[in-house]
């Protein structure tokens, strides 16, 4: 019996996939638990429908990240910070602050998981950040630190 899977199915199949599994299979336990639906006429020209629309979705998401790409790469994030002798921070720039400033001075939302900083920043002056705005796509943001006074 040909199904299409509505979820993964460990050793079976992945979700929206078309197979060939036994009947007995299909309809004790994927048809009975929604983990497949019967892969007829109907059923198929659904899952065609979804997969348009997620590729739609998916190029409109793309289109966005260059966009957000674009603004990034045209501004500097301003940060101040107490420091000592030859530059050196007391601690560290974290992403989570550069994240909440470009929030507050730009009104541009990114997740701080997104900022690509291995280690904070620890020293004054301007620092490149890489910031991974989608698979395809990543941006540098230039973030500087100058002194509290």
């Amino acid at each position: 019996m040909k199904v299409i899977f509505l979820q993964d199915v460990k050793g079976k199949g992945k979700k929206g996939e078309v197979k060939n599994v036994a009947d007995g299979y299909a309809h004790n336990f994927l048809l009975k638990k929604g983990l497949a639906v019967e892969a007829n006429a109907s059923n198929i020209s659904v899952l065609n429908g979804q997969k348009q629309k997620e590729k739609k979705e998916a190029i409109a998401e793309l289109e966005q990240a260059k966009d957000l790409k674009e603004k990034l790469e045209n501004l500097t994030v301003e940060l101040s910070a107490k420091s000592g002798e030859g530059g050196r921070l007391f601690g560290s720039v974290t992403s989570k602050q550069i994240a909440e400033q470009l929030q507050k001075d730009h009104q541009i939302k990114v997740d701080k998981r997104k900022l690509e900083l291995s280690d904070g920043i620890r020293a004054l002056g301007y620092t490149n950040v890489p910031v991974k705005l989608h698979p395809e796509v990543q941006a540098v943001l230039k973030v500087h630190v100058k002194e509290l006074v």
